[in-house]
């Protein structure tokens, strides 16, 4: 199997951080384990901090409200080379390119829209998934009008889920309209505002961070591939390994020899992301079969074979035994 993905160091630091002023109290041995990781945080700690997070908040948007925190540095060498660029556009471009070194497993793109461009956001994760969500959201937000002087931001934000608060709570936060039940998450930004030039635009800096961020991608990059098969299977659990592999520009021959190399394989990587994407939803008392048809099964009956042979046994006995340990 692939490596577990990890998260940078800095922007688990920033959201420890941002929990504090918020006046979020985290269990002390949280941030002493975070320090135990020098450079990079595995998955599921980070998984574990955002848990503890929303079982100590009191407000639905606190994900939101702390992601309007992280600041470009929080963000590694990344965050620093997105400051350097030309334009807002520029800025883009190298965010979706250098985004590994930030969080693996999640993925970003970019497509046209007639009245601009769509940033979109996929999610890696199944832990906290939308209050997590919507704090990149509130990051991406954030940034783009830090980095513009307050010039250019995004003139719509969508959000997958349905509002966690009254929705007029995320538009005084956001600053533009929400679309909820969107199908996805993503940002968009008009035409005319790629262009705009950032208040921080150094050329000769950006060649330096360029450079940089280029190894710390290349430290990544023989693990990134099957991070980004988890990442599209996730937000298309339905989908086969021919459409991911052209999703990802490749033939299925040439995904499955690419994952040989990292020791995986495209039907290992699906069925260990649906197993944890199945797991969460039956401990968090989802239906059956709203979880099967999310999931790309034809009916109950399928899921349930697939689930006992993941788990050796029954999703109901997995439920149970979840109910029964207290993770439910």
């Amino acid at each position: 199997m692939t490596r577990t993905p990890t998260v940078t160091l800095r922007f688990s630091q920033a959201i420890v951080q941002a929990a504090e002023r918020l006046g979020i109290a985290l269990p002390p041995a949280l941030p002493a384990e975070l320090k135990q990781h020098p450079a990079r945080v595995p998955l599921p700690l980070q998984d574990a901090l955002w848990q503890a997070i929303a079982a100590a908040a009191s407000d639905p948007l606190i994900g939101l409200r702390m992601g309007l925190e992280i600041q470009v540095g929080h963000l590694d060498s990344a965050g620093l080379l997105l400051m350097s660029c030309d334009t807002l556009n520029d800025a883009l471009a190298a965010l979706i390119e250098y985004f590994p070194i930030i969080a693996e497993g999640s993925q970003l793109d970019v497509s046209e829209r007639a009245a601009g461009v769509r940033l979109r956001y996929l999610p890696g994760y199944e832990v906290c998934r939308e209050i997590r969500a919507e704090a990149a959201i509130g990051c991406f937000v954030h940034l783009s009008r830090w980095m513009s002087g307050d010039r250019a931001g995004p003139a719509e934000v969508c959000l997958a889920h349905r509002p966690l608060a009254e929705p007029a709570r995320y538009r005084s936060l956001l600053g533009c309209p929400v679309r909820f039940d969107a199908g996805e998450y993503g940002l968009l930004y008009a035409r005319r505002d790629l262009s705009v030039a950032l208040i921080q635009a150094n050329a000769a800096m950006r060649e330096h961070l360029q450079r940089a961020a280029d190894q710390m991608l290349a430290s990544l990059s023989a693990h990134e591939l099957g991070a980004q098969v988890e990442a599209l299977v996730r937000h298309h659990p339905n989908w086969g390994k021919e459409r991911i592999a052209e999703l990802l520009g490749m033939s299925g021959r040439h995904l499955n020899r690419r994952l040989t190399q990292e020791g995986t394989s495209f039907k290992l990587l699906r069925d260990a992301t649906l197993f944890r994407m199945a797991s969460e939803r039956l401990r968090r008392g989802d239906r059956l079969r709203e979880l099967a048809e999310d999931l790309g099964f034809s009916d109950d009956s399928a899921f349930a074979k697939a689930f006992r042979r993941w788990a050796g046994e029954s999703p109901a006995r997995f439920r149970e035994q979840a109910r029964e340990d207290g993770t439910e």
